[in-house]
């Protein structure tokens, strides 16, 4: 059928070029008024980084093992002092405030988590718990400098509940009332007793802080990979989306495209008949009838991602070639097969079989509409490794560099599906044609050997 004559495009105007704008005149001021220049927005100054918060996370199980520990040496220590004291200055009137505050002390650190609950601030109750201890704890030093060792695990319980910098000072405040009360307790200077203090404080703050650095990397390695995952299985939908709009594309351009086209050219070489030759045009209407017929079956199978239906009928990939052939010869094309499997047909993998006879589809499809050929050939070859699928026509041949094989092409709307196709399988499709000496387009498969 001769080409449609594309219509001339036609020539875009030329925009006019806008009219440059009056500037408006300045009105008289007492002072000069500056041209307008277009706002811009301020620069935001680089905001420094917070301060890390040290306060645990909550239901943090290392954070509960490490305050179930820091209780048991807090009361130890508290203990510990409280008999001492009570060995050493035993009926004195200090006593009873000494017993009483070192409850109270013990009862504000053992209450105060089960105090949280989960609609409280649990911020805000650490703070004031921790404000209540200390100053608790600075009454008991004053009263007995021996209680000033239960400063130890004040300084951590400070670490994990102040920012860095609040919690820095809480321990170098800690630390003076230590060196004080034990230089007290002593009665004389001792270099060890000044010394010792702030050695103990700024281990147990290096410690603990390069254990927070480290508990922050891994949450933020973590907190990483679960964001990887995330792209990673966001990045498999979308490919495995775009992979069905692919297969469906290949489908639809195999089946319903190419089972319409047949069908229009049946229907218009009947028509042309039509008056002349009743009994011709009645067999183009059948003919068509028979297409549309099969291609509703071939819709249905692979909106079910089914094989295709000549597969399905059985008989294997050479039936199907065979049906093929007998759907797609006429009066104006006469389409032969030739097998050469060796009995290997059975040993196919299915998706080799409805690559193949998709390309097969595809082939014929071309040559029955762009060839003008007179006879076609499908010759299958299974060997060991490879299964091979020509399908050769005596057309007119085209050129395989030139436009005709380009995407959008005469032909070249299905060869990229079939290249496509057969590159899912690790397979390749070669066209080989000349003007005016047919066209053989090759597709050749890769076979797993036999285990």
């Amino acid at each position: 059928m001769p080409k449609p004559t594309p219509k001339p495009t036609p020539k875009p105007e030329p925009t006019p070029k806008p009219e440059p704008t009056p500037k408006p005149e300045p009105e008289p001021t007492p002072t000069p008024t500056p041209k307008a220049t277009p706002e811009r927005e301020p620069t935001p100054k680089p905001t420094p980084p917070p301060e890390p918060e040290l306060t645990p996370k909550p239901y943090d199980p290392d954070a509960r093992w490490l305050g179930a520990v820091l209780h048991a040496a807090f009361l130890l220590l508290l203990g510990g002092a409280l008999a001492r004291f009570l060995l050493r200055h035993p009926g004195e009137p200090r006593t009873p405030w000494i017993i009483a505050l070192s409850i109270t002390l013990a009862a504000l650190h053992l209450l105060g988590p089960a105090l949280e609950t989960p609609a409280s601030r649990p911020g805000r109750l650490r703070l004031g718990r921790l404000a209540a201890v200390v100053g608790v704890w600075t009454v008991l030093v004053l009263l007995a400098p021996s209680f000033s060792w239960c400063a130890v695990p004040l300084l951590y319980t400070g670490l994990r509940t102040l920012p860095a910098r609040a919690a820095l000072v809480l321990v170098g405040v800690l630390t003076v009332f230590v060196v004080a009360a034990q230089l007290r307790l002593a009665g004389r200077f001792d270099p060890n007793l000044l010394l010792a203090p702030p050695a103990v404080a700024a281990l147990a703050t290096a410690v603990f802080l390069r254990a927070e650095r480290q508990t922050a990397r891994q949450r933020a390695l973590i907190d990483d990979l679960l964001r990887t995952r995330r792209d990673l299985a966001a990045a498999e939908r979308r490919e495995g989306t775009l992979a069905e709009r692919q297969r469906l594309s290949m489908e639809i351009h195999d089946t319903l495209a190419q089972g319409l086209s047949s069908q229009r050219m049946l229907l218009q070489a009947a028509e042309r008949v039509w008056d002349t030759d009743a009994d011709k045009a009645r067999t183009h209407v059948r003919s068509a009838a028979s297409v549309a017929e099969h291609n509703l079956a071939e819709a249905r199978r692979f909106v079910h991602d089914l094989a295709p239906a000549d597969l399905a009928a059985g008989g294997g990939l050479p039936a199907a070639l065979r049906a093929l052939a007998a759907r797609e010869s006429g009066d104006h094309l006469t389409v032969r097969v030739h097998v050469d499997d060796g009995g290997r047909d059975p040993l196919l993998p299915d998706r080799v079989r409805s690559a193949l006879l998709r390309i097969a589809q595809g082939a014929l499809a071309n040559v029955r509409e762009h060839a003008g050929a007179r006879t076609a050939a499908l010759t299958l070859t299974v060997l060991d490794d490879t299964a091979l699928l020509d399908v050769a026509d005596d057309g007119h041949g085209f050129d395989p560099a030139g436009p005709a094989a380009a995407p959008g092409g005469d032909r070249g709307h299905g060869l990229p599906a079939m290249r496509a196709r057969l590159r899912q399988l690790g397979g390749t499709l070669t066209v080989e044609s000349a003007p005016g000496e047919g066209t053989v387009v090759s597709a050749a498969v890769p076979l797993e050997p036999p285990r």
